[in-house]
Formats: structure tokens, sequence, C-alpha cells
């Protein structure tokens, strides 16, 4: 059974209808969760309050470990976003995914499992960590960067920059590919009754209950594969801001 993604095509233009859907509810879901969460604060905090306080110290450590807080605190906004944003996109496609069963094209599922959404968010933190190289150090320091200590550097560190925009991009595109990948498989074959043909009632549920096991320890795996990609993501995107803006 293979599974496609939608697409909608507008003016000669395709665009991947499903990971667009899923980004915005993703936005949707972090949005209600930071707007309920502190819409009355309070010096003694609630359950939501408390986490999102936690995450926001926790991000905050992230970047104390990169650099000054008087130079990374700005990007606490950033960081907390990132962080947000790559682990709910990540959740999304666990608990079940949605598609059309005469198309097979897929509608609810991990937008993050979409490289075109991987890799412009790598893009999207590389260009703006370049933009904060020039801001904070001006254009002539943010040069410098590329040729210290020796000029001959210089092609090697231009490389570096597009293999941290690949590898950041990638590594969160490979891990949660797979992770939907596997699970799509494990379900297929709980659904296959073996695989028999004209398998009986009793033999699919058999095939079912043989799936159960797996299929819940595989998706308590994802949760620990997208909570540690996530933190990789965020992590990485502040060491690479790091490089850009503190003299090292």
């Amino acid at each position: 059974m293979d599974h496609v993604m939608a697409k909608w095509e507008i003016y000669g233009l395709t665009f991947h209808a499903s990971t667009i859907l899923m980004s915005f509810v993703a936005s949707i879901i972090i949005f209600l969760l930071f707007f309920i969460g502190t819409r009355n604060l309070s010096i003694r905090p609630g359950k939501l309050q408390n986490f999102l306080e936690w995450s926001v110290d926790f991000c905050r450590n992230i970047i104390k470990a990169n650099m000054s807080w008087d130079v990374g605190g700005r990007f606490i906004a950033l960081a907390v976003t990132l962080l947000f944003y790559v682990f709910v996109s990540n959740m999304l496609g666990i608990p079940f995914e949605i598609y059309n069963k005469e198309t097979h094209e897929v509608w609810w599922k991990s937008p993050t499992s979409d490289p075109a959404l991987a890799l412009s968010l790598s893009i999207f933190v590389i260009i703006l960590t370049h933009i904060y190289g020039v801001k904070m150090n001006g254009m002539k320091g943010y040069l410098k960067g590329y040729v210290t200590p020796v000029w001959v550097l210089l092609p090697f560190k231009i490389i570096e920059e597009i293999a941290n925009m690949l590898t950041l991009g990638m590594r969160l595109f490979g891990n949660i590919y797979a992770k939907e990948i596997l699970m799509i498989l494990i379900v297929t074959f709980g659904v296959s009754g073996f695989g028999i043909e004209g398998a009986n009632w009793f033999t699919y549920l058999l095939s079912a209950v043989t799936a159960i096991v797996p299929l819940v320890i595989w998706q308590a795996f994802s949760i620990f594969i997208g909570s540690l990609q996530a933190y990789i993501f965020a992590m990485l995107a502040m060491v690479y801001m790091a490089h850009k803006v503190e003299a090292h």
C-alpha cells in the first residue's frame, strides 16, 4: 500500500497540500497552548503555566550553553518557537494517519516528514544566522569570520555552511520519515491477515492482535525520537547562531 503526498496544483505550481494543512494545524495548537497558558498569569502557576515556564527556562539554558546571555537573550523567542513547532509537528503523525483510500493520498501526518518543509526550516535558520551575523558584527566583522585564522579556510567554511544547512534539515526529515514509514508497515501488517489470500476473520483478528504490541512500542519510541529531534534542531540552531554573532 503506497501512500503518496496530497498535492494542489495552482497556476502550474505544485503545493504539498498535506504539509501546508498540517503546518497550519501545528501552528494553531501552539498558539492555543500559549494563549491558554498565559491568559491568566499567576504567581502560583497552574500546571500549564508551569510547563510553559519550564520550557522557556529549558530554551534559556540551551542558549546560555552556546553564547553569553547578553548576546543570546534576544533569541529566546526563536528557540522556544523552533522547539515547540518541531516537537508538535513531529508528534502529529504518531497517533494516526488519515489518507484517501482510493488515491492513497495522505492528509494527516507529521509535516516534518516532508523534506521540503524540513529543508525550508533549516534554510530559514541558516539565513537568519547570517542576517544577525552582519547586524551584530558589521559586514567587515562578518566576512572576517570566513578567513580567520587563515584565508585558505574560506572554501572549507563555505562548504561547512552548505553542509550545516543540509544536515540540519535532512536529519530531521530522515528520522521522522522513517518513524512514519515503519508505523505504516506495522499497521499494514496488522490488517493484512498475514498476507493469506482468502483469509477468514480469525486470521485477520490474529494478525491485528500480533501487530498491537510492536505498534505500541514503536509509537512510544516515536515520541522519544520526535522529542529528541526537536531538541537537537533547536540546540543546533543556537549553536550556528552563536558561531555568527560571537567572536570565537
